[in-house]
């Protein structure tokens, strides 16, 4: 049975930790799927948006799989971090918009996956951190960065430092979370925001992702050179004709896409 599921509908994927027995922890096996699913849907040119969720009524995930680590030699352990980064980097790296739809545990690389997508949506349910510090390891799919550049440098050492679980409300707060959602209706509410991506330009949606991700950390100059790639690869599109066309023709644009 696979342990990570991809649903198609028109132009938005849905991706889905699917080991709910094992509260969707990152298994060999499920990081193996993750890296071949991500890079079958960076590849199709048809999916406009992505949606991240998990099976099961408890966790969106747990992190790695620590059953499967109690019985692995230091070299097993070197050969799943090669595999494990390139599980992460396949969702970091998605060229489409990302919405992760969260409930229920989000830790360890649980929140890591959740903060690889462009945006996080969790429901009332969801607890979230980094407790990898509690048993002797430093987050190693992208969590100490990824919180570093959503919430700063104090608050994300509170965050990995500490190891503690924030619930929904408090993750929301500190900028874990970008909307919170009532209990039950997270997968609902990212899938909305990802069809209402998806039905803007493909063209101008990806641009506007890179400029978002590749500006972070620049000198405002250096951003601005960042940002003028973007419009230009949107701006000499025939998305950017096709939609100025639309608007004049008071019509829902037919986007090429290219």
């Amino acid at each position: 049975m696979a342990t990570v599921e991809l649903k198609v509908r028109e132009s938005v994927a849905e991706i889905q930790l699917s080991r709910p027995e094992a509260l969707n922890a990152i298994s060999s096996e499920l990081a193996r799927e993750l890296v071949a699913v991500t890079a079958n849907v960076a590849a199709d040119k048809d999916i406009h948006a992505v949606v991240l969720t998990a099976a099961g009524d408890r966790a969106f995930c747990v992190g790695a799989d620590l059953k499967e680590r109690n019985a692995m030699s230091d070299a097993d352990f070197r050969a799943q971090r090669m595999l494990f980064r390139a599980a992460f980097g396949g969702v970091l790296n998605l060229p489409q918009p990302t919405v992760a739809g969260v409930h229920g545990f989000a830790l360890g690389g649980g929140s890591e996956l959740a903060l690889s997508c462009d945006l996080v949506v969790a429901d009332e349910t969801a607890v979230m951190g980094l407790p990898e510090v509690t048993i002797g390891l430093v987050p190693g799919g992208g969590g100490t960065q990824l919180a570093l550049r959503r919430l700063g440098p104090g608050r994300a050492a509170d965050v990995v430092l500490t190891g503690r679980r924030i619930p929904a409300e408090e993750a929301h707060s500190l900028g874990l979370i970008d909307r919170l959602v009532p209990a039950g209706s997270a997968k609902l509410a990212a899938t909305e925001i990802a069809e209402a991506i998806a039905a803007n330009s493909p063209v101008a949606t990806r641009a506007a992702k890179r400029a978002l991700r590749s500006g972070w950390g620049l000198d405002y100059a250096a951003a601005m050179d960042v940002e003028d790639a973007a419009w230009r690869t949107a701006a000499f599109s025939a998305d950017r004709k096709e939609g100025i066309a639309a608007f004049n023709e008071k019509r829902k644009p037919q986007w090429p896409g290219n």
